[in-house]
């Protein structure tokens, strides 16, 4: 059987609306004729979109299938109904529906694809991705395993021979592995209006910038399952900015933990200068134009599930048979898979300590440590594994005797309902991982021992759970321990199964009240509720591809109603004006704001001359640099305005004098400010103060990014109270915190300025690139007479209160070239000299 594969030419966007259309990219996107799209994907990729459900494609790195080779049959599949995308289908919404998108836990023969994939598209809505023996291997086994995870688990690989240094050749499979993802969502995606991505795990982290360089609109999400290192760990990794940038190419990312959120803030800030932003109880962090939603949200569990496996009779009759052989005995869990993160060994040495210490409990407790076979293997799990066996037999042979095995070590496949068995029957659940992204293992035990309610055969639960995993946050009444204490699990050990049955059981009802309501399905609900609040406007925005590479794409979002400056435009309505006003910044709009000298270079004079001597022009350099610079780098520019230090001083074209906002003001604040400025500057290295005459700038953007912030919070907060009743305003910009006299502002400067010209027919021109400069932008449109032509412009795409943008300062110089030229066009002709004619007779 054929299946049907891609058959674009170019995943570029058509400027008009339809189901095409939706497909928005960077250029036109074209289909070959006869192209066909299995189940979801339709035959037509226009038709009846507004009738179809909306979708939610699932992204893992493996299909929620179990997958069995049978001789007669073939390959048979059976949907994993405990894997946990399969559980969240409950949490979408009524008019969505669930498809999967990943790769099968066996290899297929190509001969077979086609045909084994249209099978699951049909009967399950899954989609493989076959990415071949050579490329898995390199991909999953040798590059997510040995070099992410360890990474991901605050693992830096010291050795110079490990298998965990970073290997180019490996992160180009991994690229191409996720490249792969992304050929395979071309085909699934029907309409991006209704199609939303949920993208899960490490395996996946440069899938979002793929994705969203084919598709500018996609509605894409990416839940991380795993722990978030550190910035001092993460800012170790060769390609750390591809994968932050990555990241935020999604549209809202999801963690466990605020830690884990916090560690990917921090490394955001450090490493890209990105802050980060609450509202309505939310985190954003703005990224080229879009909101992305930081969501905290740790996964649950399906508790009916749970449950009804609990009423298998395969399970009853094993609880009764582990209640016979434990009777009388105080029963710990351990259900770990083999793993150097897990902590199985910590376990091990605290529960001898336990029977060391307090040898009334010797032939009463014992420890049921469940392992799983290892994800990764290698010689560090390899060592584990021998070591964890030394252990094992060292407490049974010191403190086993007839009838007591202190350790029972399960290293076997246990199915599920001998596992629910096993949770139903364990007095206490222990949890020593070292690190890990959320583990479930202490909810599904929770759930267990709570069992159906209408049989009222609750069983008190009790807990010790390693600080250092996802789910101890949410479990308040469990015993949280440093698992590298071995002295600290021993005293947890030894109080947990101290506990009175009335303790024990206010403790389980604490947490059963949390484990019942955050459920998967509470998760999902919540997760795909934000990442549809976060998309709801992509549909307006206008985007723009910036680099090619991994480390160099951005997409700029903007508003469909900014757009670049048309130069003729301009001249149209300059030429017509017979009164001009020009507002220009100065850093970052006629000097680039890299440059290492910020004074105007002598072509940008002459410009500014050419204009100024045009009696119709009225051009003001609107700065928050001081006068004295001002003057200095201007003075040879003739009936050149002047509005310095955000406007609080203002030279109007052709005075001399300097007009002062507020003649008034008293700057005995200063003597205040200054010794708190001088404190912090004190302890925060890289931070200076800035002393301008009516204004005090404390900077902080060479301090480290975290303390900095820190550290101009808390001035704000001081300022602010010491200051209360001063006529001042506090604020803080970008890596700065200004004081400066109330009411002063660019915006202020720009009305004052605009107020010089009366005429009811002016071109006014504005243009800046900061955040203070979106004041002019408001000023002038709120002061502007009907009759005006208005151009506020921005530098740079990004957003902004200006309708028009241009690229960058030169773009900003060859505007005003052009404005001095169509002035020189303007003037009228002189008449060539005559010359005097004599007539001899």
């Amino acid at each position: 059987m054929q299946f049907t594969r891609k058959s674009f030419s170019n995943l570029q966007a058509l400027e008009d609306g339809g189901s095409i259309g939706e497909l928005q990219g960077g250029g036109p996107l074209s289909f070959e004729e006869g192209n066909s799209y299995a189940n979801g994907s339709q035959a037509s990729m226009d038709s009846d979109v507004g009738k179809r459900t909306k979708r939610l494609v699932f992204v893992s790195n493996h299909l929620p299938l179990i997958m069995k080779r049978d001789t007669i049959q073939g390959w048979v599949f059976e949907l994993d109904e405990d894997a946990l995308i399969v559980q969240a289908r409950e949490g979408l919404p009524d008019d969505m529906k669930a498809v999967y998108v990943g790769c099968l836990p066996n290899e297929v023969d190509p001969m077979e694809q086609d045909e084994v994939a249209l099978m699951l598209q049909k009967q399950f809505g899954c989609y493989p991705v076959f990415l071949g023996a050579e490329l898995k291997e390199n991909y999953y086994k040798k590059f997510c395993k040995q070099q992410l995870w360890p990474m991901m688990h605050y693992l830096i690989p010291l050795n110079p021979l490990s298998l965990g240094r970073f290997d180019p050749a490996l992160w180009s499979s991994y690229v191409r592995a996720n490249m792969a993802f992304v050929n395979r969502l071309v085909e699934v995606l029907s309409s991006l209006e209704n199609d939303f991505v949920w993208i899960h795990d490490y395996h996946l982290l440069v899938l979002p910038s793929l994705l969203r360089k084919r598709f500018h609109r996609i509605k894409c999400g990416f839940f991380l399952h795993s722990p978030f290192p550190s910035s001092e760990i993460f800012r170790t990794f060769p390609r750390r900015e591809e994968v932050l940038r990555s990241l935020l190419n999604a549209d809202v990312i999801g963690f466990h933990t605020f830690d884990y959120a916090r560690h990917f803030l921090s490394c955001c800030s450090r490493m890209l200068g990105l802050e980060h932003k609450t509202s309505r109880g939310s985190i954003i962090v703005e990224y080229y134009g879009r909101d992305v939603g930081i969501k905290i949200m740790p996964t649950g569990v399906n508790p009916e599930r749970l449950l009804a496996v609990r009423t298998w009779s395969d399970t009853e009759w094993r609880i009764g048979e582990l209640q016979a052989e434990y009777r009388g005995k105080m029963i710990l869990l351990g259900v770990d898979d083999m793993d150097v993160f897990k902590g199985i060994e910590l376990k091990l040495a605290a529960f001898q300590e336990v029977l060391i210490h307090h040898p009334e409990w010797r032939g009463k407790l014992v420890l049921i440590q469940v392992t799983s076979a290892p994800r990764a293997p290698g010689k560090d799990v390899e060592d584990l594994h021998a070591y964890a066996l030394s252990l094992v037999e060292a407490i049974n042979t010191r403190f086993g005797e007839d009838g007591y095995q202190p350790v029972v070590w399960l290293e076997r496949p246990v199915p599920l309902y001998e596992k629910i068995a096993l949770y139903s029957i364990a007095d206490v659940a222990v949890v020593t991982a070292s690190r890990d992204g959320m583990n479930l293992m202490p909810y599904e035990y929770i759930v267990c021992r709570q069992g159906h309610e209408e049989k009222e055969d609750v069983k008190p639960s009790m807990l010790v759970v390693s600080e250092f995993v996802g789910c101890s946050p949410s479990l308040s009444g469990a015993i949280r321990v440093n698992p590298w204490s071995i002295e600290a699990v021993r005293d947890a050990i030894y109080a947990s199964i101290r506990l009175s049955p009335s303790e024990r059981l206010l403790r389980h009802e604490k947490h059963w009240k949390y484990v019942g309501s955050h459920t998967v399905k509470f998760w999902a609900k919540s997760y795909v509720a934000d990442l549809q609040r976060m998309t709801q406007n992509h549909r307006k925005m206008q985007c723009f591809d910036l680099g090619f590479a991994l480390d160099t794409f951005r997409m700029v979002a903007l508003t469909s109603d900014f757009r670049k400056l048309n130069q003729e435009d301009v001249s149209k309505g300059y030429k017509a004006s017979e009164n001009r006003v020009l507002l220009l910044d100065h850093d970052g709009t006629l000097v680039p704001q890299s440059s290492i000298s910020a004074k105007p270079d002598d072509h940008l004079l002459h410009v500014l001359t050419d204009l100024t001597s045009d009696s119709k022009n009225h051009v003001y350099i609107i700065s928050g640099r001081a006068r004295a610079e001002l003057e200095e780098w201007f003075a040879s520019v003739p009936r050149l305005g002047l509005a310095a230090e955000h406007g609080f001083y203002i030279r109007h074209p052709g005075e001399g004098e300097w007009t002062v906002q507020d003649p008034d003001a008293e700057f005995g604040w200063k003597d205040i400010v200054m010794p708190i400025l001088e404190l912090y500057t004190e302890s925060t290295d890289g931070s200076h103060i800035e002393t301008k005459e009516s204004s005090l700038v404390w900077h902080y953007g060479n301090a480290d990014p975290d303390f900095g912030s820190w550290q101009a919070k808390e001035l704000l907060d001081h300022l602010e109270g010491v200051l209360f009743n001063e006529p001042v305003d506090v604020v803080q910009g970008q890596t700065i915190v200004e004081v400066k006299p109330q009411g002063v502002s660019k915006g202020r400067a720009a009305e004052r300025s605009i107020a010089m010209t009366k005429d009811k027919s002016r071109f006014i021109l504005c243009i800046g690139n900061d955040k203070s400069d979106e004041e002019m932008f408001s000023s002038i449109f709120a002061h502007h007479h009907e009759n005006d032509s208005v151009f506020a412009c921005t530098v740079g795409q990004k957003p902004s209160k200006a309708p028009y943008y241009v690229n960058d300062t030169s773009d900003v110089l060859q505007l005003l070239e052009k404005m001095v030229g169509d002035g020189q066009d303007d003037q009228p002709q002189k008449a060539p000299p005559t010359k005097e004619v004599k007539f001899y007779i």
